[in-house]
């Protein structure tokens, strides 16, 4: 598996594991699908201001990506990020997050980020295990703040000081 960053020639493959997982799952709470040219221009966007957008792959296969963006508007807030890491349920467990993570947090580090910041659906028991063993720390929980699917979910927020 190789780590570069993202492409805007990406996008469709990024878009055809993304949505499935925006219909069929509560990890995220969005219900809008990702459009390939909309996210196209969101990864020259971020790469532009100097935010990362990284995938890995599998050959010449898109198995997953991260990114991230800062975590609210504002000065005071420059210096901590969101981030979104998806894979691809094929190389889920293999390694992959990991690689990208620790690439995703190196990027971080270079451009003086303090902190990255998960949000994560309070469904997602992987999400919240992967970045606990990742050395994230849950800071919050905020209950019944998703709604997808019926039903309400919680959002759970965990923090990595770099």
């Amino acid at each position: 598996m190789i780590i570069r960053d993202a492409r805007a020639a990406d996008a469709p493959e990024i878009a055809a594991y993304w949505n499935p997982l925006i219909r069929e799952t509560s990890i995220t709470f969005n219900t809008k699908e990702r459009d390939p040219d909309q996210l196209a221009q969101e990864i020259g966007a971020r790469q532009k201001e100097g935010k990362a957008y990284l995938v890995v792959c599998e050959g010449s296969e898109v198995c997953g990506h991260a990114t991230y963006t800062q975590f609210r508007a504002g000065p005071g807030y420059a210096r901590c990020m969101e981030h979104t890491i998806i894979l691809t349920p094929a190389v889920q467990g293999q390694g992959a997050g990991r690689l990208l993570m620790h690439a995703l947090e190196d990027h971080a580090r270079q451009r003086g980020v303090h902190s990255l910041i998960a949000c994560i659906s309070g469904e997602n028991t992987g999400a919240i295990a992967f970045h606990a063993h990742l050395g994230f720390r849950q800071v919050a929980s905020i209950p019944e703040t998703g709604y997808k699917f019926g039903r309400w979910m919680d959002l759970i927020f965990m923090q990595k000081l770099l």
